[in-house]
């Protein structure tokens, strides 16, 4: 990474929304239980994880959750959202979001999510821990390092919380799961998504760390 770049941690409100959902789709598109959830095989896939993105981002916004950018000289090239245990208010609750997403997606493919997505609450350790709908890396600047510096600026922020004993987070793509073992999180369940074996991970709550940025 040149000397110039110009790395900075932000909380993300909807002015970044476009940004998120563009950055979150090229990662997600690409990612094997999204692959499955949404049909990749059949006509029009790009389309429904765009709009499954785009619906996920509208509405957590719209919750008035949290999220923490990664800029790169004021570009945005990374982004988690995040599901805190005291303000998680159950986005696929909303009748709104759910026929949003059959009229975009089809009723099968809602179905599919939101199975996948229940089974992941149910892996939950307990109710008092932070969850990450989503967490990515711009394709373009993956293998650098910037998954590390989000990862732990967003431990930093979770670790203020009294109500949060930790993180958890969830992952299809064996790419990852070296990563997210190597920065302490532990493997507590694993769910079936199809063929695809996601992993369910949890990463206790550290001290805050002296250099975050968040």
């Amino acid at each position: 990474m040149p000397e110039s770049a110009n790395l900075d941690i932000r909380q993300l409100d909807s002015g970044y929304s476009r940004e998120a959902r563009s950055l979150l789709y090229q990662a997600y598109r690409h990612e094997p239980s999204f692959a499955y959830l949404f049909e990749s095989g059949r006509a029009g896939y790009e389309q429904r994880v765009r709009a499954t993105i785009r619906e996920l981002v509208k509405q957590h916004f719209l919750q008035a959750l949290p999220a923490l950018g990664l800029l790169l000289d004021d570009r945005l090239i990374g982004v988690v959202l995040i599901a805190p245990p005291q303000r998680r208010l159950g986005i696929t609750e909303s009748w709104a979001w759910r026929l949003r997403m059959v009229m975009s997606t089809g009723l099968r493919c809602t179905q599919r999510y939101l199975e996948y997505y229940h089974a992941v609450l149910a892996c939950l350790p307990s109710e008092a821990v932070h969850v990450l709908p989503l967490f990515a890396i711009h394709p373009d600047f993956q293998g650098q390092h910037h998954g590390e510096h989000l990862l732990q600026a967003l431990h930093d922020w979770c670790a203020v919380d009294e109500h949060s004993q930790g993180v958890v987070l969830d992952s299809g793509n064996g790419h990852y799961l070296e990563f997210y073992r190597r920065h302490g999180y532990e493997e507590i369940g694993e769910i079936a998504v199809g063929p695809i074996r996601e992993h369910i991970f949890f990463h206790p709550n550290p001290h805050v760390s002296l250099g975050s940025t968040a």
